[in-house]
């Protein structure tokens, strides 16, 4: 199995724009949370660059994205498309005002756009139903009171999405710069992330879908509370496997890398580990709460809390759809785990070590 390794020992400076391969350039814009990063990149297209994700729409990143358009590269070729694997703020935060100002079009599937334009458009705060999802999750009083003072809003870090989209397809082809890359589409993380493969050139364009040393975030969310994102998850982990192993992944966060199918093998031994040690842990009823310590070796703060216990679900929903445990409402409307193998805890169970190795990420 070919291992990960990483082609390139430094990354960018503010601002800078770094070769990243023949017609792909890479820069990086800063997040203000534990991620403190997010990869763009630029695809020549002959005469125009295409922008894959953007950045949050804050300030400073506006700010450091003018001084990347006052640089040479932009004089005689400008931007000519933005892409956006998927609609987390900090991939699509900034698509809109890049979109308007160089009145070019944006390139997204319908689940990511939809779901962007929608979130865009949402009040801000904690509605019932969000509510009495993280209730039934066990979670404490003074933690919903938290999100309610702390939702800002998607619409605060995000640019106003444009009125108009061009659909990405999984299998679909979009021939930039002669060059032929070809859509695959992963689920899990979210509902349609879009990646690009240039098989000639075996280059990936990842986004969240495959990240080198942090696993994404695969939740089930208040606005879908009954969902099973981890098969869908799992499901795309093998989709990704078809392509050829020597391939040069351009991740959304971290540095790019080669080892795509010795990353994804990691992946699944990490939710391995995960589903295995929730089904010993759940013998005796517990709650998604009660689960938290299970998979997570370290203090989860209100800030990680909402996609921690998602995740947790997720492997809950999982293993409730394959019948390895059931879930049962309290009186006081708390749902409660019970594996259904009594024996589980008395069979040996070989994890990989895959457990907590990884922050949570959005």
């Amino acid at each position: 199995m070919t291992e990960i390794r990483y082609p390139f020992d430094e990354v960018p400076e503010k601002s800078q724009i770094v070769d990243v391969a023949p017609g792909v350039k890479w820069l990086r814009m800063p997040l203000p949370m534990a991620l403190d990063h997010v990869n763009l990149y630029l695809i020549d297209a002959g005469d125009h660059w295409v922008v894959v994700d953007t950045g949050m729409n804050i300030d400073n990143i506006r700010s450091l994205w003018e001084q990347v358009l006052e640089q040479d590269l932009f004089e005689n070729k400008p931007i000519g498309g933005v892409v956006v694997t998927h609609m987390h703020p900090d991939h699509v935060g900034l698509a809109g005002w890049l979109c308007e100002r160089f009145r070019v079009p944006l390139y997204m599937s319908r689940s990511e756009y939809l779901n962007a334009r929608a979130l865009s458009t949402m009040t801000p705060g904690l509605s019932w139903t969000s509510r009495q999802y993280f209730e039934r999750l066990g979670q404490t009083e003074s933690f919903l009171n938290f999100l309610e003072k702390s939702l800002s809003g998607f619409a605060a870090v995000v640019s106003r999405m444009p009125g108009g989209f061009h659909r990405l397809t999984d299998g679909q082809c979009m021939e930039l710069g002669g060059q032929q890359w070809q859509v695959v589409i992963g689920c899990g993380h979210s509902y349609e992330h879009v990646c690009l493969h240039n098989k000639d050139q075996g280059i990936l364009l990842a986004g969240d879908q495959v990240i080198p040393k942090i696993s994404s975030n695969v939740s089930v969310m208040a606005t879908e509370p009954e969902a099973n994102p981890l098969k869908d998850w799992l499901e795309s982990i093998q989709k990704f496997k078809s392509l050829p192993s020597d391939t040069l992944v351009l991740p959304a966060h971290n540095r790019p890398f080669y080892g795509l199918h010795a990353r994804l093998d990691e992946l699944t031994r990490h939710h391995e580990d995960h589903l295995a040690a929730i089904e010993e842990a759940c013998v005796q009823p517990k709650t998604a709460t009660e689960l938290l310590p299970v998979l997570f070796q370290r203090e989860i703060d209100y800030m990680q809390m909402g996609m921690a216990v998602g995740e947790c679900v997720a492997h809950l929903h999982f293993m409730m759809a394959e019948g390895q445990i059931e879930r049962s409402l309290d009186d006081e409307g708390i749902y409660h785990y019970r594996t259904l193998d009594s024996l589980v805890a008395d069979r040996p169970h070989k994890r990989h070590g895959y457990m907590d190795d990884e922050q949570i990420m959005v």
